[in-house]
């Protein structure tokens, strides 16, 4: 009997043979069509390939795509569980053609892949045809199928449309019949609903292209989209009439009956299913980027997990089960799809910490519901009121409570939940109304309640489709923006970061077909993201669909400065101190700056030691790993917090290197910081950093300043060539230039201190005045007086000190000319400072060469001029001060 993997290489294997190539499996989060909330079928990740707006390396293409239906139009959620066939989460094998081969080798391949490599009885498969498409009718006759099993379907089961206008065309699907002892008819047949005959596979023959009128016509490239479920297949091929009854999600269940000590295939066996099923779901959508949250794709994953988690606690599960299914879906499903194992971690954590949290309110989320049920009559529903109380304070999705209700033949008033749901957004409403923020950001508010809060891609991809759902220009929503507006753009989804936490807003393009908008800025208010941009050509509109792509080498640069600052965190700490905390952060594209709290300035010896630190643990070049936490837990584990964030029930935790003594779970994490930017796949991405400062910020507070990645090598090329000239002016080696400069600077000393003296020497000798100058008596006071030229300033002092030891007792007054400022001295020997102040007879100086105060000590003076010309009538005026 063939395995669930086995099936699916098979079906792979045999199309590789067949010249398709194999293709991965895209994302469960669709980058090219934001109409979906979730990848549904294998054709997705193909669209614009069947559209010819893509063209790629090959022309024929096999995939197993997995896919969600759990929200939207194509929502399973209610049935999972409760029937054989209805998963949120399944697997669909699929082959494409973009305008190579068409119906005769469609028709074919699935014939020979089904009835040959699956080995399924031929006269147990009907096949239906779109009722006016003979030519496919022909082919399955030429192949060997009964007449009277081929079924003309007149419906639109058969014939598949993109939307009401574009690609179009007739299908034909295989059906296999179970036999008579199940009720059913075939397809077609008034009893076609029941379980006899199944549908295993279908193939869409994408030939015309219809237009708003109703009018079609050949399309120029004709294609072809199939898709065959795995689950059924592998039930068929196992034996079995249920998609639960197959060698996966029999593992599936006995890990849950394992861990809850609950008989698997018992009476309680429908919980056993759906948690086997939405193991799957919720894991594939955390390990594809996906968080628990209260809006868009995060709250259908949480509904997903709180429901699982209500069976968990319906079969007795006291605590948290889900996690500890992972790695029994990581042996089962792990080799097909890699990012299961990568991402286990976080799946588990994730699973973990939801479960956790929802066990604190279950009990009396389900205590509250069976008191408001016991006070109701015979068939009578449960108030919305009381439905909307279990949502808002409990968190119980209203389809949890439907659920619940449902096994005990009960009904909610939905109505009455949306009244008050209404009325929670109203109060909101009018609470940020209030709550003094920016006038216009009211207009935020607004696109918010009324099309939702914004998708961010940008953790995964830097590339998606988006639907235009708001534009606003000088502050008001417009419905088109033309070539040269500025305008802001909300789309439904993005991949672009909204400026946050340090990281600025990304820049790039929006485009809708040849219509351009240059993308300037992002910013996020209200869980919108704003996309700030200018129009460069054409005309963009709200409700028309868009391809938004990220500047990349910008964004990789961010990426690399906004990791190289968790090093550069953790490093400061480990060097001065955990005394050192975030103070403020920017994370640019061609810089990083980071402030901390510390008192002083960093010696060359620590800046040194950060330096090699950081570099360090980027050449580790280990994976940078993301798991979502409560903040209290991410705390016990030693996470640093940002200074200035806020943060909610959850937040992204982001771990990197690798130590021996470090933070986390395991006590071996170097950098563990709650932060939601974005980051480098592994530390190696950051390439190298460079501290390139280190300033005051504010009191206490320092400032790092450093560049990394290419921007750092050019740094250091560019001292590596300042180096060879100082080295070539030197005529020296560069690794002698600073012995050679100290050398230079000792001698610079040698001589400045030579030509100090013979300043001295000069200004001794008679200086301006050209000759010896005499102390004449004033007074009874010895008094020298000098007008000095080609003397700075600063030997004035020496020049008193010289002229005291020279007079023994007297007054001193050196007037210089330095550069064009006038420098003044006076000193006064120690046996008259009770009799003269040298701060006395230096003011009357300083006034005659244009100066005002100066000041010292008694026996030594100093202050400044402006005008030379002033010196002898300073003279004079030193002279009437010593005269009394």
């Amino acid at each position: 009997m063939p395995s669930v993997n086995d099936i699916r290489s098979t079906f792979l294997n045999y199309f590789d043979t067949n010249g398709h190539k194999v293709v991965d499996s895209s994302s469960l989060v669709p980058r090219n069509d934001p109409t979906l909330m979730f990848t549904n079928s294998g054709m997705v990740q193909f669209k614009n390939c069947f559209t010819g707006l893509e063209k790629r390396d090959y022309v024929r293409a096999t995939s197993a795509q997995k896919c969600v239906r759990a929200g939207g139009k194509h929502n399973d959620l209610d049935n999972v569980g409760y029937t054989a066939r209805h998963h949120t989460f399944f697997e669909m094998l699929g082959n494409f053609s973009f305008g190579d081969y068409f119906k005769d080798d469609a028709i074919r391949f699935a014939w020979e892949l089904i009835t040959g490599e699956f080995a399924i009885p031929k006269d147990k498969l009907y096949v239906t045809v779109y009722h006016t498409d003979d030519e496919a009718f022909n082919i399955w006759k030429k192949v060997g199928v009964p007449e009277e099993r081929i079924i003309r379907i007149a419906t639109s089961d058969n014939f598949w449309q993109m939307g009401d206008t574009g690609p179009c065309g007739p299908c034909t699907e295989i059906f296999y019949d179970h036999g008579d002892h199940i009720w059913g008819g075939p397809p077609g047949s008034p009893d076609e609903d029941g379980d006899r005959f199944i549908e295993i596979w279908n193939v869409v023959f994408m030939q015309n292209e219809r237009f708003a009128d109703g009018s079609m016509t050949d399309l120029d490239m004709q294609s072809i989209d199939t898709g065959m479920g795995l689950e059924r297949i592998a039930a068929l091929l196992q034996g079995s009439h249920d998609n639960y009854d197959t060698d996966l999600m029999k593992a599936l269940i006995e890990a849950s009956a394992h861990a809850t000590s609950v008989d698997p295939f018992g009476d309680k066996n429908v919980h056993h299913r759906v948690i086997a099923d939405h193991l799957r779901s919720t894991s594939f959508l955390i390990a594809d980027g996906v968080m628990p949250s209260n809006e868009g794709r995060g709250y259908v994953l949480r509904r997903i997990m709180r429901r699982a988690m209500r069976h968990a606690h319906l079969l007795g599960a006291k605590d948290p089960v889900m996690h500890s299914l992972v790695p029994e879906l990581v042996r089962q499903m792990g080799d097909a799809y890699p990012e299961l194992r990568q991402g286990q971690a976080m799946i588990e954590e994730t699973l973990r910490l939801e479960e956790t949290r929802f066990k604190q309110t279950l009990e009396r989320g389900l205590k509250l519901l069976d008191d408001e049920l016991d006070g109701l009559g015979e068939g009578e529903k449960l108030a919305g009121a009381a439905a909307f109380k279990l949502y808002d304070t409990f968190g119980f999705p209203l389809d949890l409570t439907q659920d619940a209700l449902r096994e005990k033949g009960r009904e909610v008033d939905t109505d009455g939940f949306d009244v008050a749901m209404a009325e929670q957004k109203a109060k909101a409403r009018a609470a940020w109304a209030g709550s003094g923020e920016t006038a216009d950001a009211t207009v935020w508010y607004d696109v918010a309640e009324d099309k939702g809060v914004s998708e961010f891609l940008g953790y995964e991809t830097e590339k998606a489709e988006g639907e235009i759902v708001a534009l606003v220009k000088d502050g008001a929503r417009v419905q088109t923006a033309k070539a040269g507006d500025t305008v802001q753009i909300v789309v439904n989804q993005t991949p672009f970061y909204g400026e946050s936490g340090g990281q600025v807003g990304d820049m790039g393009v929006i485009r809708v077909d040849d219509n351009v908008a240059k993308v300037t800025d992002t910013k996020k208010v209200a869980g919108v993201f704003i996309h700030i941009a200018e129009v460069v050509s054409g005309a963009i509109n709200v409700g028309e669909p868009a391809v938004l792509e990220v500047d990349h080498t910008r964004r990789s640069a961010i990426r690399a400065n906004h990791s190289a600052t968790h090093l550069l965190h953790e490093a400061l700490r480990v060097t001065l101190g955990d005394h050192v905390a975030q103070r403020g952060s920017l994370n640019a594209p061609d810089r990083l700056r980071f402030d901390f709290s510390h008192g002083k300035a960093l010696s060359a010896a620590e800046l040194a030691t950060v330096e090699a630190d950081v570099n360090a643990f980027i050449r580790q070049n280990t994976p940078v790993e993301t798991r979502l936490m409560t903040p209290d837990d991410a705390r016990a584990i030693g996470a640093q917090a940002l200074f200035g964030e806020k943060y909610g029930d959850e937040v992204r935790v982001v771990s990197m290197g690798r130590a021996d003594t470090g933070k986390g779970s395991d006590g071996k994490t170097y950098s563990l910081e709650l932060c939601g930017g974005t980051h480098v796949a592994r530390t190696g991405d950051i390439g190298v950093c460079v501290i390139t400062g280190d300033s005051a910020s504010s009191a206490g507070v320092r400032r790092i300043e450093a560049l990394t990645g290419q921007a750092a090598i050019e740094y250091m090329a560019q001292a590596a060539g300042r180096a060879d000239e100082v080295a070539a002016v030197l005529k020296a080696p560069v690794g002698e230039v600073v012995d050679r400069v100290k050398a230079l600077s000792d001698e610079r000393k040698k001589l400045e201190q030579e030509v100090a003296n013979l300043r001295q020497q000069i200004a001794m000798s008679g200086g301006a005045s050209g000759g010896a100058v005499e102390a004449i008596t004033v007074n009874g006071i010895a008094f020298l007086a000098q007008a000095l030229d080609g003397v700075s300033g600063k030997d004035l002092r020496g020049l008193i000190d010289a002229h005291k030891n020279n007079l023994g007792s007297g007054v001193i007054l050196l007037i210089a000319d330095d550069d064009g400022k006038v420098a003044v001295a006076c000193g006064v020997t120690d046996d008259l400072t009770q009799t003269v102040s040298a701060v006395d007879v230096l003011k009357a100086a300083v006034a005659k060469v244009g100066g005002k105060g100066g000041g010292g000590r008694a026996d030594m003076a100093q202050g400044g001029g402006k005008d030379f010309s002033g010196a002898q009538a300073a003279i004079a005026a030193a002279e009437a001060v010593l005269k009394g």
